[in-house]
């Protein structure tokens, strides 16, 4: 596995497959790997095949940080990454270094964003308002640097996955999108790299996340006509209260494509919600 530091010399491989006409994947990633990570490189394996080219980037990016959310403290175990791509075929390891991803030149500080206007509205962008004009800029850069043609996302992030794929779609971008599944725990919590965070105690209520999709989804099954979306986020609410270090942030019902909220709830209708488990936030969704 080689390990890339340099945007010029990520580029230069990226022209070089591409000129050979090899098949690459892109695997954008924030360190910290875990199995869901895992799931994610094995997708984009085997679309490339064995003898296309995979690369995991790991960039902490700062820009989709706001000022008192955990940049600093956000967990890193770069030694462990590379053990892990290692085992897993990964044929390169970007991992630049953010004042090379946004460097200043001359005295400027960089300051050309790529905004998504529509998808980016609600859910996570209603709380956490310059998120995703980060999250598209650093991924736009990263399909610029290495020129893949194909990227892999977890579903577990889905309204990031749905932005970036309407920002590819608009943009043009020569990329196809790949949504894999989420990966859980036995107890249903999905991996994620703030579940360190989380003391032994706070990890059991963690749970509550997967509970609560679990009522949705019961919910929906039970009824024989479609629900009223307040009567199930009010029971959702009342749920989650049960766990003492728990607090909603939100619980929305959504179109998986469009992400409109939902007028009413049914088979095919999306849950995602956002829960702070004592100091930690947790995300989780799914298609009831």
């Amino acid at each position: 596995m080689r390990i890339v530091k340099s945007i010029a010399e990520m580029r230069r491989l990226g022209l070089r497959w591409r000129r050979a006409g090899r098949r690459v994947g892109l695997v954008p990633t924030m360190g910290f790997l875990h199995r869901g990570h895992v799931s994610l490189m094995r997708r984009a394996r085997r679309i490339v095949g064995k003898d296309g080219d995979l690369v995991v980037s790991v960039f902490v990016n700062p820009t989709q940080f706001a000022p008192h959310e955990d940049l600093a403290s956000y967990p890193r175990d770069l030694a462990r990454d590379k053990r892990l791509c290692r085992n897993e075929g990964v044929d390169v390891m970007f991992v630049p270094a953010a004042a090379a991803m946004y460097p200043r030149r001359g005295g400027d500080e960089f300051s050309t964003f790529v905004i998504e206007e529509r998808l980016s509205a609600v859910m996570e962008g209603k709380t956490r308002p310059t998120h995703f004009r980060g999250v598209t800029t650093v991924v736009a850069k990263l399909f610029n640097i290495v020129l893949p043609e194909v990227a892999v996302f977890g579903a577990k992030d889905w309204q990031q996955a749905a932005i970036i794929r309407r920002m590819t779609r608009d943009l043009d971008f020569p990329t196809r999108i790949v949504v894999a599944p989420t990966v859980r725990e036995s107890d249903g919590l999905a991996f994620s790299s703030r579940n360190q965070y989380l003391s032994a105690d706070e990890r059991r209520q963690a749970t509550i996340l997967w509970q609560a999709i679990g009522r949705a989804r019961a919910a929906v099954r039970a009824a024989k006509r479609p629900l009223r979306p307040s009567a199930l986020k009010k029971g959702i609410a009342e749920l989650i209260g049960t766990r003492p270090a728990a607090r909603l942030d939100y619980v929305e019902f959504f179109d998986g494509a469009t992400l409109r909220p939902a007028s009413s709830v049914r088979a095919g209708t999306h849950i995602a919600l956002a829960v702070r488990v004592g100091r930690t936030r947790l995300i989780d969704n799914a298609r009831l």
